[in-house]
């Protein structure tokens, strides 16, 4: 078939009462910080907490009773791997999910609550769909690929109708971009409904993919990015043309500003968010001119993030803007001395988090030793001044941490 409103409608009506309608709701505070007025598609509130559930269940809707009965299979080592499994379970289709060798416990754990069979298999994703075939070929099973199905792309669709159902004055609708599914979905009935409207792309900078695939050149990617939902080295040959046809452009974002992204959704608006879920914003945050005075969405895709490294996002964004310090201390080793350091740094309004005095592994006098210590301070003009007043009370003080304000 060729992608149509109609296919997405149609799809509408499969998960209506089946898939949760998320909110799009009006942000004064990412508005204010941005220029522009901001609506944030809530995604993040899937109970697989991902935008995936709709695509799979609208495929797995699609299935005659005896393919529904022999199974299906997905290669996914996330998002996609819970939507497939959670509906799989609902209706009763056995699900296999085959995850690359190396995919945390968590999200084995997570998928296997869901009623599926996981399979850990090969390097990388590439290495897990190359199996998960093999499975589907051997067992007679269904494929449920992620993105390249046009069924999975009009359900992921039905976003697009919602949010111009909530807010028909949009102007512009920023969508994170992996294989494509999601953006082709939502570009097809956005676009259908209002020709006017802008849709915007945006890619982790560490996989270009699509950007890439548009320009005429191989495609590709490699690192490690906080957006690995949407880290994909091939983009879809399906969702290809619908954004060369459909979307104005596609914006890459480095990895500093998806963190900055992550972390300004948890402090500013409350939300926990994942990488790949925050990168709208990161697109947003990072072109002010692009979208200054007009009203944008933003897909808010999913908030699938680790709790690790939601902690160290969160850590590092206290260091960038200059509220967590590591500094170190020249002293001379006496008694007392310790204690004036500390006193000089409450004195100064620092709180003192961490604190090593060493004396022996450092390349300093016999009779003078180094403390490191890391704070809790208020800005980069703060930290300027306990550098100041601990140096000018006799204690040699350097920054071992670094601010980007």
């Amino acid at each position: 078939m060729t992608l149509s409103l109609d296919h997405i409608r149609a799809a509408a009506e499969v998960l209506d009462g089946e898939v949760l309608r998320t909110p799009s709701i009006p942000s004064e505070t990412i508005s204010a910080m941005s220029g522009a007025q901001v609506v944030l598609k809530l995604e993040n509130l899937q109970p697989t907490g991902s935008f995936k559930p709709r695509g799979a269940l609208v495929r797995l809707a699609g299935m005659d009773a005896a393919a529904a009965k022999a199974g299906v299979v997905a290669a996914s080592a996330g998002n996609h791997a819970q939507g497939v499994a959670f509906h799989a379970r609902r209706r009763g289709i056995p699900a296999t999910i085959v995850m690359p060798e190396g995919t945390s416990f968590t999200k084995v754990a997570r998928t296997e609550a869901l009623g599926a069979r996981v399979v850990l298999h090969g390097r990388d994703l590439g290495e897990a769909g190359d199996h998960a075939r093999h499975l589907a070929d051997a067992g007679g099973l269904q494929f449920i690929h992620p993105y390249d199905d046009e069924k999975i792309i009009a359900g992921q669709g039905t976003i697009g109708l919602e949010m111009l159902a909530d807010h028909p004055d949009l102007e512009v609708i920023v969508v994170p971009v992996g294989g494509g599914g999601l953006i082709a979905g939502i570009a097809t009935a956005a676009k259908a409904l209002k020709p006017g409207i802008e849709i915007v792309g945006v890619e982790a900078a560490l996989y270009p993919s699509m950007v890439n695939a548009l320009r005429g050149e191989a495609p590709g990617g490699s690192g490690h990015s906080i957006a690995d939902g949407i880290a994909v080295k091939v983009p879809g040959t399906l969702t290809r043309p619908i954004i060369e046809e459909l979307v104005s452009e596609i914006l890459l974002v480095d990895e500093e500003s998806l963190e900055r992204a992550v972390q300004t959704y948890l402090e500013v608006q409350r939300l926990v968010v994942e990488g790949a879920g925050a990168a709208a914003l990161a697109a947003l945050v990072g072109n002010p001119d692009r979208f200054q005075g007009k009203k944008v969405g933003l897909v808010v895709s999913g908030g699938n993030i680790d709790s690790r490294l939601l902690s160290s996002v969160l850590m590092r964004g206290l260091v960038r803007a200059g509220r967590l310090v590591s500094m170190r201390v020249e002293i001379t080793d006496a008694p007392g001395v310790l204690a004036k350091v500390a006193g000089l740094i409450g004195d100064c309004g620092g709180n003192i988090v961490e604190i090593y005095h060493q004396r022996l592994f450092y390349d300093v006098p016999v009779r003078l030793a180094e403390v490191d210590v890391v704070l809790e301070t208020v800005d980069p003009e703060h930290v300027r001044e306990l550098l100041r007043r601990l140096s000018d009370a006799g204690f040699p003080t350097r920054l071992l941490s670094s601010t980007s304000a």
